[in-house]
């Protein structure tokens, strides 16, 4: 029997990656019990809604996971987008140094590695210094890191520019997706921006000096990426997804569940866009008018934008009547109901939720999944009109409200979704044949996506082979 070890988790500061990261953490120590863990938490240097989950985090998990409180560290004025995040990581890195050099010194356990957050390869440096393997938990699919290490080699090997796409029609080819990508409507932003693109390519080529990726996905959902990977010069990747929260045991969302009680099966439209997701008046208003014109039951979640210039989440509303049209709340009374923040969890685990208006953000994209439930997709930043093409076009699992929409690029009425298109999305996403082979396509889905992560899984198994690889010099 090999000696005990520990291994540092260091996600960056992002919700979405945190939570990924801790149930990637409490997977790790309920299949081995030699292994403990030290999950290292980054803060924004503003308040988020990271601040009120890790109390909730930290007592939800076994005595085997501890997690460091790093101070939280000023940021540079001017700074947005991939730039902040990269300066919030590298002003962090003296402190996780300090951490790992405490750990390292102690006889026992031993310190088997770092995983790092696919934004945090600049601790790879830290793995070096103390001469351990870094590893990368990668929070995404392996579709957009086959796309990122693609880019990077044409970057560094052809010097193609990938920022020259912006604006143009051209199509790529990429080993890991079966058909042609139109780039400028579906790369994620930060390629077509100089500074973005450079630090994105960047932590693509720093991948490659890992030990290994584990990736927050399931063979059977992405198999041509997962075998395209290993041509693209990726070190061992480990598919061992999907890695989620499903024991959302908020009490916040009770109320609304009440009322979901009161709907038939699979009636009611969901809308909801992550927690960075929000829009501006102008959207809320077409949105508004689109559900009333559907005459679908909806459950929709509102956010207000941040305050202008301010680097800050969106908030709930105090009345979400100011942004919708008005006696919209009074005349869908019986049949919808607008709410701020939602238990997504437990929502799309409702047997009356029919369909979901999402970001496509992968951990919602892996919840539906999960759950059985359709898609229409709306993306908003990041790799999100990345994930809208796979559903729409590559897999046929979600219908499309507008799979290349860019939210930052939307300037007041000026790229706003209209009322038509978005009531055409719905319709699709809940009636016909297509929605019916779409609906039953997701079901399949959920049932490989359950016995993936069973023993003798192909998730299960993958994950057997990385704790069997922490252990191998």
């Amino acid at each position: 029997m090999s000696a005990k070890s520990e291994l540092v988790f260091i996600p960056s500061p992002g919700l979405g990656h945190l939570v990924s990261m801790v149930e990637m953490a409490k997977l790790l120590v309920d299949r081995d019990d030699r292994l403990s863990l030290t999950i290292l938490i980054m803060k924004f240097p503003f308040d988020s809604e990271i601040d009120s989950h890790i109390e909730s985090l930290t007592t939800s998990v076994t005595a085997r996971i501890r997690f460091v409180l790093l101070p939280r560290q000023s940021h540079s004025p001017g700074t947005s987008g991939l730039a902040f995040i990269h300066h919030v990581v590298e002003s962090h890195k003296g402190n996780v140094r300090e951490a790992v050099a405490e750990l390292s010194a102690r006889a026992s356990p031993r310190l088997a590695g770092l995983v790092l957050d696919m934004f945090c390869t600049s601790m790879i440096d830290v793995a070096v210094e103390f001469s351990i393997p870094s590893y990368m938990f990668f929070a995404s699919n392996a579709a957009i890191l086959g796309v990122m290490l693609h880019l990077q080699s044409l970057r560094d090997e052809q010097h193609m520019d990938p920022t020259s796409l912006k604006g143009s029609d051209a199509e790529l080819d990429f080993p890991c997706l079966a058909n042609p990508l139109p780039a400028a409507k579906f790369l994620p932003l930060e390629v077509l921006m100089l500074e973005d693109c450079r630090i994105f390519l960047d932590f693509a080529l720093r991948y490659r000096e890992t030990k290994g990726i584990l990736v927050n996905t399931f063979a059977e959902l992405e198999p041509r990426a997962m075998e395209a990977l290993p041509s693209l010069g990726a070190p061992t990747v480990y598919s061992v997804g999907p890695i989620l929260n499903i024991k959302d045991e908020s009490k916040k969302g009770f109320e609304i569940l009440d009322w979901l009680d009161q709907q038939p099966d699979a009636s009611v439209v969901f809308l909801c866009f992550g927690s960075d997701g929000y829009f501006h008046e102008h959207q809320a208003k077409e949105i508004a008018h689109a559900l009333e014109q559907s005459r679908y039951r909806f459950l929709w979640s509102l956010r207000q934008p941040p305050a202008k210039g301010k680097l800050e989440g969106p908030r709930d509303y105090v009345d979400p009547a100011e942004v919708l049209p008005e006696g919209f709340l009074n005349r869908t009374a019986g049949v919808g109901r607008v709410i701020g923040w939602a238990p997504q969890v437990a929502v799309l685990a409702h047997p009356a939720i029919g369909g979901f208006v999402s970001h496509c953000g992968w951990n919602s994209t892996l919840e539906s999944i999960w759950f059985g439930v359709p898609v229409a997709a709306w993306p908003q930043y990041a790799e999100q009109q990345f994930n809208a093409f796979r559903l729409v076009v590559e897999l046929g699992l979600a219908a499309e409200i507008k799979m290349d929409y860019r939210r930052d690029l939307v300037k007041g009425s000026d790229g706003v979704v209209m009322v038509d298109e978005i009531e055409r999305g719905i319709r699709k996403l809940m009636e016909g044949k297509e929605a019916g082979e779409r609906r039953k396509k997701v079901k399949e889905l959920s049932e490989k996506s359950r016995k993936a992560l069973m023993e003798g899984g192909s998730s299960y198994l993958s994950l057997t082979r990385f704790i069997k690889d922490i252990y191998s010099p």
